[in-house]
């Protein structure tokens, strides 16, 4: 592991038993906090895309909005945004999954890709995968491709990013958090 990997690892709070008991809740605001590790995170994902033939980054809703933009950005693409149901406003495909502690529903506008477009699919953690797979299946269902799903954090123990994986899809995250 590298030493920013290691620095950006050990910024990150983790309350435990939040939002129920059992479940150790990966924080990232301490790193948005500390404007020289959300610039080693940002500058983290701008080098590994860098030269990638990608079209748009589709940031998840919430914390993926706060990554994806500044990545979009700097790397001169467009930014789509895969909200909770009943956020956006125009014509919509919608998707369900199963969270680690629920069930949820995700959409996109219809207008976001055109077909072949080359999309990262980013959010803050990979848990279950649920999110992101229902992420790379709206952005599919466009016609799009998807490249990588990609976030900071991988939680390994709740096996999303294997999920993922096994689903076809290519997984980058900065770092892992297994156990306790």
């Amino acid at each position: 592991m590298s030493s920013y990997t290691d620095e950006i690892k050990a910024a990150v709070r983790t309350v435990k038993d939040w939002p129920q008991p059992g479940i150790m809740f990966r924080d990232i605001m301490p790193l948005l906090q500390d404007p020289q590790i959300f610039r080693k995170i940002i500058d983290s994902f701008v080098h590994r895309y860098q030269g990638m033939n990608v079209d748009a980054i589709a940031a998840v809703d919430a914390r993926g909005f706060i990554l994806g933009a500044p990545l979009a950005y700097e790397l001169g693409l467009s930014l789509v945004r895969i909200r909770k149901k009943g956020k956006l406003p125009f014509d919509t495909i919608c998707e369900s999954y199963e969270l680690e502690y629920g069930q949820a529903e995700i959409e996109l506008h219809t207008d976001a890709f055109k077909p072949n477009d080359r999309v990262i699919i980013m959010d803050d953690l990979i848990a279950t995968g649920g999110t992101m797979l229902a992420a790379c299946q709206l952005v599919t269902k466009l016609k799009a491709q998807v490249v990588e799903v990609a976030a900071i954090i991988d939680l390994p123990e709740l096996d999303g990013g294997n999920k993922l994986k096994k689903a076809g899809f290519d997984v980058y995250a900065i770092c892992e958090f297994e156990g306790k």
